[in-house]
């Protein structure tokens, strides 16, 4: 494995005069689709260990989100036509034992893993009627199946891709990404249940001055009419605010909210069930947050869409999450770094422990390298590390890491 260090001769982050920052929430259709392709690899993977002792092959990323019909009215609508969800993808459909075919009720599984998601993300959206799933789950490629299955100790990569990720957040990114989290919390749906679970974050810092415009998907059995609609968001502005203020956020900001309300015209943001994908709008696997949690424009970025992809070999999840714990363990442990960056790349039908180069990139004006290369290189070793790579599985599985 060859390791690069090297410094970055780029002022950080939150020096450059234009810092820009979004996050995608749960209800978001893109957050949707992603949640639904990651919920069908966990219960694959979590049934595979269940009834033959390991993962097997699998890799459930590709998904689309076809947005619905609804119709809002004050005192609450109706969805007219259902929300689409398609995963596809390639799974072991049937395993040996002993000579024995077993057949996988892959479908199945599938169906009930992206029903279960959804039941725990939103409150008003019945599962049953506004929902229509289908898994168009079929067998890998010979290929990669027997790349999958040659792995042994160190599971050998079944892609030619690359991770990349950084640390830490700056006082922006943690703002957008902290925000969204709380108006998604289940404190704040008790307290302000009108406000559903499609919200996105947006943040614009303009030297030291920022603007956060931030959309949330009101729920319309809520409201009798505009006033009272209008008068809602002036209590979830001052809630936004108040919060912002609640975890000392130092710079100077502005919040809009809804700002495609046109409330003369009753053109203004209700939805019956929480989400826009209710009315049409659509959402496509890999295309919500990085593994940062945030889509982060001033910062390198993989395009790789992590949701789905299995937690044993499928570098384009495991090296994401890899560079992220090595770029923050990096932060953490050696004093006078101000931003990190990490990239790892494999080769198809390599073990995955053996990249064909992990590049780390610092922001540092007072360090040396050649004071840290040792600090770092242990990092590095240590996360890829056969057992590491284990129980790195596991904690995907057990939804330590949120990956989108």
């Amino acid at each position: 494995m060859r390791i690069v260090i090297e410094k970055l001769a780029r002022k950080p982050v939150s020096d450059h005069k234009i810092e820009i920052v979004e996050r995608k929430g749960l209800g978001h259709p893109d957050h949707i689709i992603d949640s639904a392709s990651e919920a069908v690899s966990r219960a694959l993977s979590k049934y595979y260990l269940k009834e033959f002792g390991r993962i097997l092959h699998h890799n459930i990323d590709k998904g689309l989100l076809v947005g619905g019909s609804a119709r809002w009215r004050f005192g609450g609508g109706e969805v007219l036509e259902p929300i689409e969800i398609i995963v596809a993808g390639r799974a072991t459909t049937e395993a040996r034992i002993d000579g024995r075919g077993i057949e996988v009720p892959v479908k199945e599984i599938a169906i009930n893993a992206i029903k279960e998601e959804l039941m725990r993300t939103f409150r008003f959206l019945d599962v049953n009627n506004h929902v229509k799933i289908e898994a168009k789950i079929r067998p890998g490629s010979e290929e990669l199946r027997k790349t999958f299955e040659k792995s042994e100790k160190v599971p050998l990569a079944n892609d030619t891709s690359f991770g990349v990720a950084f640390a830490p957040l700056t006082e922006v990114e943690r703002a957008v990404l902290s925000l969204e989290h709380y108006l998604n919390s289940t404190e704040y749906k008790d307290k302000r249940p009108y406000v559903g679970e499609d919200i996105k974050v947006m943040c614009l810092r303009r030297g030291d001055k920022c603007s956060f415009t931030v959309a949330a998907a009101f729920v319309d059995r809520f409201f009798l009419n505009v006033r009272e609609y209008l008068a809602a968001k002036e209590e979830v502005l001052n809630d936004i605010k108040d919060f912002l203020a609640r975890i000392n956020f130092n710079l100077p900001f502005v919040v809009k909210l809804n700002t495609a309300d046109k409330p003369k015209d009753l053109n203004i943001y209700l939805t019956v069930t929480g989400t826009s994908a209710e009315a049409g709008d659509d959402g496509n696997t890999g295309r919500s947050n990085r593994v940062s949690g945030l889509i982060t424009p001033n910062r390198q970025m993989s395009l790789e869409a992590i949701a789905g992809k299995n937690p044993v070999s499928h570098v384009g999840k495991l090296y994401n999450v890899i560079a992220y714990n090595i770029s923050n363990r990096i932060y953490d442990e050696i004093d006078g770094i101000s931003e990190v960056y990490t990239r790892i790349l494999s080769m198809i039908g390599i073990p995955i422990n053996q990249p064909q180069i992990v590049n780390v990139q610092l922001i540092s004006s007072s360090l040396k390298l050649s004071s840290i290369r040792s600090k770092v290189r242990s990092i590095i070793n240590e996360e890829l590390n056969e057992d590491r790579l284990h129980r790195l599985t596991m904690e995907i599985l057990e939804g330590k890491y949120s990956l989108f």
